[in-house]
């Protein structure tokens, strides 16, 4: 080497060192004018050598051009979610279950802060990094390494003199909370629309094409998985976290090793209360088995780890002043009453919106114009009005009621007494139209890229679009007359409706939006019929014998294909091209205990999501209703079941809770598929 090349060496170290101390440490070694020109003479001596620049200098933070697209690419180890506790008694039964597996062996648990951010995935090789991964579904992610290496808190090149040969490091990627208000005061200054809360806005930041983006909203990272390569051995997760420090990684101090499960509480409500004063957001605890050995012996499930759990906080309830309610038209034309409030700051998020659910639930509220409600956030993700404060109403309050007429095509409105939805049952609403065409282009549906929300809209209220079938007649000529699109994107969005005629009959199916028939129904109904054709001629006895098809879906879809208008819809299809012959083979298994067996579902499954618990159902022959009848074999009921679970106490139907649901199979909660 010459003098200038050692230099360039000796400069790489001393940048990395004094980044890891401002960035991780929070402990400068250096001021920052020193820091600058360190880093200015790098940069001009990497120019003179161009040869000597490595993916681990400190100048190739924000070296790489724009992408094209990101790429999916495989996890060497898969990234597991975890399962919720939302009490105490929860937590117990994790421990339980965990003791079932252990006998008389004992063990201790980390308890860490759940970082309200965005898993990502780091391969490091020889000690550099290589590799940066969002988690995608656990076992297939995208590439966003460009980004990563914006990630000040992530080390380029690991502070070891001796790294293994390779090295994954698991973590979450999140924005502080100051961090956050400025690019929103930034953004609003812009005119452009703030972000919804720091972890959206972190997720998104991450999958940015753009790594100079990223680069300019300055994520952060804690680090709080490492795995090795099988010569090296195993870390218990204290050990590990402490291994993950000495590498270089930033790792939250807010943890604790604990002896018991008592401990474990003392740590949980001593940060639901500290929580605020933290400057990132944190929505609970993880608690980890501390010994490797224990937790390979407890292993895995599926999507996720038992010797793990996250302990979820209560979800943050605010009042504040009702400004008004309006009520949106959805796609089956249900109306949705939604309260318009004076903002309010709810689990890191300003809300001025939430959802009042139906005209049940606003007379159940007997909400009145101005009154005082309390918000909380449904699952901590969306706003719901859950109390009125009554004391403080002001005494000519007039009550807020559901509208008789639709608010979109003013057409009087109808409800069912089974049913708690009011509905618009005018097909050619604007509503119902934009709502049916959104549904159709959907990912689960037809898949079609490029048609928004505004599109959309622009193309019902023109008037150009009033099926979807009017969308294969759409022109390039067409598509340019409207706002804010180009001969390039208006290809585009020809291309894609061109290629969405190649979807399989059970993606065209769900893509109809008829009234209980979901992409589960759909494929069981393409896999039992030959055709579209056949479907529509069967009576709804035929259909209701289909193991997973009940009553009330075989009448929908016989009032649905009743309707000429809908039977003149399916001819077009067929007319321009769609293929309406089935090619799809059945893949139903009979179990003993389920086939035959008609259930409903209410409330919030834990482990399971509904679509997820109807797919288990279905897959063993059982069938899947909305409402409750003499003939319902078992509700399964959730958390916050509705006026179902007494009307099943009524009717004298068994009522099964998820882990009795799941005992079915021969299976607990912690065996069942989660996404955390």
């Amino acid at each position: 080497m010459t003098s200038d090349e050692r230099r360039i060496e000796e400069l790489r170290t001393l940048l990395q060192r004094a980044a890891y101390a401002y960035y991780v440490l929070d402990d400068p070694i250096m001021d920052d004018a020193v820091y600058d020109g360190l880093y200015q003479e790098l940069q001009s001596l990497e120019q003179r050598y161009p040869h000597r620049v490595t993916a681990d200098s400190p100048t190739q933070r924000v070296g790489a051009t724009p992408a094209a697209q990101l790429v999916s690419v495989a996890h060497r180890i898969p990234l597991y979610s975890l399962d919720n506790a939302f009490d105490a008694a929860e937590m117990a039964a994790w421990e339980d279950r965990l003791g079932r597996v252990l006998g008389d062996r004992s063990c201790s648990y980390v308890c860490e802060l759940k970082i309200d951010g965005s898993a990502l995935a780091l391969t490091y090789e020889q000690g550099v990094l290589v590799r940066g991964a969002t988690r995608g579904d656990g076992t297939m992610g995208e590439e966003v390494t460009g980004n990563v290496r914006t990630i000040r808190s992530i080390p380029l090149r690991l502070l070891t003199d001796s790294p293994p040969e390779w090295l994954e490091v698991r973590g979450e990627v999140f924005l502080p909370l100051g961090v956050f208000a400025q690019i929103n005061r930034d953004r609003l200054e812009a005119g452009l629309e703030p972000f919804a809360n720091p972890r959206n806005a972190a997720a998104g930041t991450l999958r940015q094409l753009d790594p100079r983006v990223v680069a300019a909203r300055h994520l952060d990272f804690f680090a709080y998985t490492v795995h090795l390569p099988e010569s090296k051995g195993g870390l218990d997760q204290w050990q590990a976290l402490a291994y993950l420090e000495s590498l270089g990684f930033r790792v939250s101090g807010e943890r604790r090793l604990c002896s018991d499960l008592g401990a474990v509480g003392g740590f949980y409500e001593h940060w639901q209360r500290a929580r605020q004063g933290l400057p990132y957001l944190t929505d609970g605890v993880v608690v980890k088995v501390n010994e490797r050995a224990v937790q390979q012996d407890l292993g895995f499930t599926q999507k996720v780890p038992r010797w793990a759990i996250a302990w979820k906080y209560p979800a943050e309830a605010v009042p504040t002043r009702l400004v008004g309610v309006t009520f949106q038209v959805g796609r089956t034309g249900a109306i949705t009453p939604v309260a318009e409030l004076e903002p309010v700051l709810l689990a890191g998020t300003t809300v001025s919106r939430a959802t009042l659910h139906n005209g049940d639930h606003l007379r159940e509220l007997g909400i009145h114009a101005g009154d005082t409600v309390v918000v909380r956030k449904a699952g901590e993700i969306i706003p719901e009005v859950v109390q009125v404060v009554v004391e403080l109403r002001s005494p000519t309050a007039v009550p807020v009621t559901m509208p008789s007429h639709c608010p979109e095509c003013a057409q009087a409105l109808h409800q069912e007494d089974s049913e708690a939805a009011t509905r618009c049952v005018n097909s050619q609403c604007p509503a119902l139209v934009r709502g049916g065409v959104a549904h159709w282009v959907s990912r689960g549906a037809l898949n079609i890229d490029g048609i928004g929300e505004k599109l959309i809209r622009q193309l019902v209220d023109t008037q150009q679009v009033q099926t979807v079938a009017d969308l294969y007649t759409l022109t390039l000529e067409q598509l340019m007359s409207l706002d804010r699109l180009g001969t390039k994107s208006a290809t585009k969005v020809l291309s894609a409706i061109t290629q969405s005629k190649q979807q399989p009959l059970s993606r065209l199916l769900f893509g109809l939006g008829i009234r209980h028939v979901g992409s589960v129904t759909a494929k069981i109904l393409t896999e039992a019929f030959g055709s579209l054709h056949e479907l529509m001629s069967a009576p709804p006895a035929a259909i209701a014998s289909i193991h997973g098809i009940g009553p009330e879906t075989a009448q929908a879809l016989s009032d649905w294909f009743q309707d000429p208008a809908h039977r003149h819809l399916i001819q077009r299809l067929g007319d321009l091209g769609f293929d309406l012959i089935s090619a799809a083979t059945p893949t139903t298994t009979l179990h003993p205990a389920i086939a035959g067996k008609t259930f409903v579902i209410t409330g919030s499954l834990e482990t399971l999501t509904r679509d997820a618990a109807k797919a288990k159902i279905l897959a063993s022959g059982g069938k899947v209703s909305d409402s409750l009848s003499k003939k319902t074999d078992y509700l399964v009921v959730g958390a916050e079941p509705g006026s179902k679970l007494t009307k099943a106490q009524n009717l004298g139907t068994p009522c099964l809770s998820e882990v009795e649901f799941l005992s079915l199979w021969g299976t607990t909660q912690c065996d069942a598929v989660a996404e955390n």
